[in-house]
């Protein structure tokens, strides 16, 4: 199960890696069309600074796979709220039919909108950050 986990972190890590990379270049236009309009930011800072981010995550989550292994789950949780935090970019191509990475059908995208709670899953199951979780909230209380 270890292994398993350790390879899905990493499949993940290189999958965000490369998702933020293209926010910078190859879909930059693509992402922007995205963001929400009631967002009261400049669409093309919210998108290089979410690939930035992704960027980040991204080497956070390999790295911690092999060193620093104490932050796994911090980045894990990290990672499953930056997820939660980019759905109203989905949403809003959902809402306003907003045609993008192939997503040109109501269906497709809301396809798509399925997407995010097994990615929120993913990064929490394989860093342990469930339980990142519940540790942290028990000592608040």
């Amino acid at each position: 199960m270890v292994l398993a986990k350790n390879i899905a972190q990493l499949g993940l890590g290189v999958f965000l890696f490369f998702a933020g990379n293209s926010h910078l270049g190859s879909n930059r236009k693509e992402f922007e069309a995205q963001v929400p309009t009631w967002l009261p930011l400049d669409p093309e800072f919210v998108v290089v600074a979410s690939g930035l981010v992704e960027m980040a995550l991204g080497l956070l989550l390999f790295i911690t796979v092999f060193e620093f292994k104490k932050y796994r789950a911090l980045i894990g949780l990290i990672t499953a709220i930056f997820f939660i935090l980019i759905f109203p970019g989905n949403i809003n191509q959902y809402v306003n039919q907003i045609d993008a990475f192939g997503l040109d059908t109501d269906q497709k995208r809301l396809i798509r909108l399925l997407f995010q709670p097994p990615l929120v899953m993913w990064a929490l199951w394989v860093s342990g950050g469930v339980k990142y979780f519940s540790k942290f909230s028990k000592k608040a209380s």
